[in-house]
């Protein structure tokens, strides 16, 4: 999280059981709430495999002490969705509704399951097979300069009068830092860049963090042949496929456009939750069994 580093005022908790290591809450902090880390797609309490139920009850409560004896009001959490965990873990959900924790934001990611995969619409399919006929190639090539000045910076000035989250420099060395987790691929008409995507590849997941066409991206059926070989080249290993969130407003509005385009590839909603609690929730939070 260094490169933006600038941009929060960080406040990541480590969570110790005895000497051990046992869960981290990478986070930051405004005012007097603290967030699970906002410069990052997702990130919320990360526990080890071997993490139980109680102890994480337990582990959840002393971090809320914590924040309270900080002098810090609320906790901003976010739930990682489920998709990105290596078991079950569901225990912040369960935990936050023992604390009566308020839902504050839903986003609504799309998702292709790769085990259950659907089949592209006939739109994708034949945008697929224009592009072949046009002579486009697709290549993992790591070419972020490319990508960033001539597709992804223009584009989204153009359209949204906004920049890239990331700038060139700042994605550029985080590639160079995770290379295995981090891959720009291209796709040429006459070695000319027509479109791109930028992927941060986890162990479970495959996600396109910046996908992106030119002018003529319909015209020539680029994003269509892109996506159906990056469906493919990266799902080796992996389970699952997820773009980008679709909604707005902390998911009271939902992109139409988004969601036809990405539901036509195959993929479908999932849910993607932000609390809020009251640190000195702790005072009343109580591990209950019978």
């Amino acid at each position: 999280m260094d490169y933006h580093k600038d941009r929060f005022e960080d406040f990541s908790l480590l969570i110790y059981k005895g000497e051990r290591l046992y869960a981290l809450l990478p986070a930051n902090i405004n005012d007097d709430v603290v967030y699970s880390h906002q410069g990052l797609t997702y990130g919320s309490f990360v526990l080890q495999d071997s993490a139980k139920l109680k102890s994480t009850f337990l582990a959840f409560k002393e971090v809320l002490k914590f924040l309270f004896e900080e002098r810090i009001k609320k906790l901003d959490i976010r739930i990682i969705p489920s998709f990105y965990n290596s078991l079950p873990s569901d225990e912040l959900e369960y935990i936050l509704y023992k604390a009566e924790g308020s839902l504050v934001k839903r986003d609504v990611i799309l998702l292709i399951d790769y085990q259950n995969k659907l089949r592209f619409q006939k739109n994708r399919r034949e945008g697929i097979n224009k592009a072949k006929r046009k002579g486009l190639l697709v290549k993992v090539d790591g070419d972020y300069e490319k990508f960033w000045n001539e597709i992804l910076i223009p584009n989204l000035k153009e359209k949204y009068n906004t920049s890239p989250v990331h700038s060139l420099d700042e994605i550029k060395l985080l590639a160079a830092r995770f290379p295995k987790h981090i891959k720009q691929v291209n796709v040429y008409q006459d070695d000319k860049i027509v479109a791109g995507t930028t992927l941060f590849l986890t162990k479970n997941v495959v996600h396109p963090q910046y996908i992106s066409g030119n002018e003529n991206k319909n015209e020539l059926g680029s994003l269509d042949l892109l996506m159906n070989d990056v469906f493919d080249h990266f799902k080796e290993g992996r389970n699952y496929f997820s773009f980008n969130t679709s909604s707005e407003e902390n998911g009271k509005l939902l992109n139409e456009g988004l969601l036809f385009w990405k539901e036509s590839y195959g993929a479908r909603p999932l849910i993607f939750n932000n609390y809020e609690i009251n640190t000195d929730t702790y005072r009343t939070l109580e591990f209950k069994t019978i």
